[in-house]
């Protein structure tokens, strides 16, 4: 049993800009489960987080007697796991000069940044091969396997639902595991190329064709006529229709209509509008070159194939249509035609005829409306975080 508290590096935390601003680094989804869900079930019982101070209300630092903290980009697997279980208090895991983990003991610190000031007693260079998201591209990139991994780590042992709908067509069987109170209505399932997840209490309507890996998480629903082209997660409480490919929604999110997604994420509670279209490719076949908040301009990401990353509380009209490797900020809120700039700021207002700024009462309006549909509240602290990042982002909406 260890303690684990999971900290933002924080190179790694501005590179992952939107969706840092409103979670730490493994509250972030890749696959079914998100970096600290992973984590947990290494360590066999719940983790914490050391983020930014104004993020620390909703995702606390749980300290103990020992204390291991753990980078929060890197990826778990038995032998990473195995080698911070060995740490005497005192060591750090290292590779390369990053800082894995480290035995704290008794220890405890307020910032991630205090993780950086500390010398620790003695250092162990990692010599296994590991996985750490440093791009939020790598988001779908990284998708498909760890679709694959969490697959085993979360059915390991267990029995798989049955499909009792004799209208569904059933490819791979043994690739597909669905947890109790799946609803699955004159499907197609095609797991020979990957696994599909279907987890509990979710919903595979009438005439949608699924290829995995594929991940259908806690409450989400595929809707009718819905094509899933793989290496895409569905996360929690999510609504989707269209056209999808290699692609994360995070969770409470909604691309409930016909249109394309391709090679995005998406953040929580985010909303789609009917025929939204993202671009996934550049019709010269150039590498993509997205917005980078660490740096303050456009990021070659190396790829032909890039396209919407969307903050948390953003959403967009009917008809939308988003350039190749657009970034959208929190809470920002894009309709009109045509195709609009490929970097929204958050809390903007607008399209390609211009953007104002969304103000925090009306801001607070629409999600205290959208996350009541989900039974939630948008309490207190999610309203200072949304606080904060409205003022920390100030200066990019020089509209």
């Amino acid at each position: 049993m260890m303690n684990l508290i999971l900290f933002d590096e924080p190179a790694i935390r501005q590179n992952l800009l939107p969706f840092t601003f409103t979670r730490p680094v493994a509250d972030i989804r890749v696959g079914i489960l998100t970096i600290a869900e992973k984590w947990a079930h290494f360590a066999k019982q719940p983790v914490s987080f050391l983020t930014q101070r104004y993020l620390q209300a909703k995702f606390s630092d749980k300290t103990a007697a020992a204390n291991i903290y753990v980078n929060g980009a890197v990826f778990p697997d038995e032998f990473l796991a195995a080698d911070i279980a060995a740490l005497t208090p005192g060591e750090a895991l290292m590779h390369e000069g990053r800082l894995i983990a480290l035995n704290a003991g008794a220890e405890f610190f307020g910032l991630p940044e205090h993780l950086y000031d500390h010398e620790p007693a003695t250092r162990r260079e990692l010599v296994q091969p590991h996985i750490v998201l440093q791009q939020p591209w790598e988001i779908f990139v990284f998708n498909a396997a760890q679709i694959r991994a969490d697959f085993k780590l979360v059915t390991a042992g267990r029995e798989s639902q049955p499909v009792n709908d004799r209208h569904t067509i059933v490819y791979g069987e043994e690739n597909i595991f669905i947890e109790e109170g799946v609803k699955i209505r004159a499907a197609v399932l095609n797991a020979e190329s990957g696994p599909i997840y279907l987890g509990k209490n979710s919903e595979v309507q009438e005439g949608s064709l699924i290829k995995g890996p594929f991940a259908l998480c806690e409450g989400s629903v595929v809707n009718m006529g819905a094509k899933m082209r793989g290496d895409t997660t569905v996360g929690p409480h999510s609504k989707v229709g269209g056209e999808i490919s290699n692609s994360v929604l995070f969770a409470h999110s909604n691309k409930g209509h016909d249109g394309f997604l391709g090679n995005s994420v998406i953040g929580e509670w985010c909303n789609l509008g009917a025929d939204t279209n993202t671009s996934n490719l550049k019709n010269n076949y150039a590498d993509v070159k997205l917005w980078s908040h660490a740096q303050g301009g456009f990021k070659n990401t190396g790829l032909q194939f890039c396209g919407l990353m969307m903050g948390d509380h953003s959403k967009c009209g009917i008809n939308t249509m988003f350039n190749t490797g657009t970034v959208t900020g929190v809470s920002a809120n894009i309709f009109g035609s045509g195709f609009p700039r490929n970097f929204i700021p958050s809390f903007a207002w607008g399209g390609v005829s211009g953007f104002e700024t969304y103000q925090l009462r009306k801001v607070f309006e629409v999600a205290e409306k959208v996350m009541a549909r989900r039974g939630k509240v948008l309490d207190q602290t999610e309203k200072d975080i949304l606080t904060h990042v409205f003022e920390e982002t100030a200066a990019s909406r020089n509209f």
